[in-house]
């Protein structure tokens, strides 16, 4: 873990880890987000909307890549903002798991305002799932 600190330059690497995602957990985030749509448990549902398969809910992606950020930093409330784009799904096997990539580089630094934008790289089996995904984070 690690604060951002005053000087550090664009397009620094920071982290790299990954996160794996089974049909388990969907049920789990489905149960917690109360977002029960038969894409993310129903097999043949999925494919006959054109899916490759169950799909993992986007929030749930969303949320596992701004954890791997929160967990890198000395303390979680030095994320000011984050958003991000949904651009792929991520297909969940079934038996196995989708392994999610997240890369955090520093996207831009504004000394000024003491923050710095970390850009997220987000993928599964080398395709970006999600697109834009960045955080506001205050500098330590």
């Amino acid at each position: 873990m690690s604060a951002l600190r005053a000087g550090v330059a664009v397009g620094t690497e920071l982290f790299s880890v990954t996160r794996s995602v089974d049909r388990a957990a969907l049920v789990r985030y489905a149960g917690a987000g109360g977002d029960f749509n038969p894409i993310h448990w129903n097999e043949a549902f999925a494919r006959e909307v054109g899916l490759p398969g169950v799909i993992a809910h986007g929030m749930l992606t969303m949320g596992i890549a701004g954890s791997v950020l929160s967990d890198w930093l000395d303390d979680p409330t030095d994320v000011l903002a984050y958003g991000v784009r949904f651009t792929r799904p991520v297909p969940v096997p079934y038996p196995g798991e989708a392994v999610l990539a997240v890369v955090g580089t520093v996207g831009a630094v504004d000394a000024d305002a003491g923050t710095v934008r970390v850009d997220l790289r987000v993928s599964v089996d080398g395709t970006t799932v999600l697109g834009k995904a960045q955080a506001q984070v205050r500098l330590r």
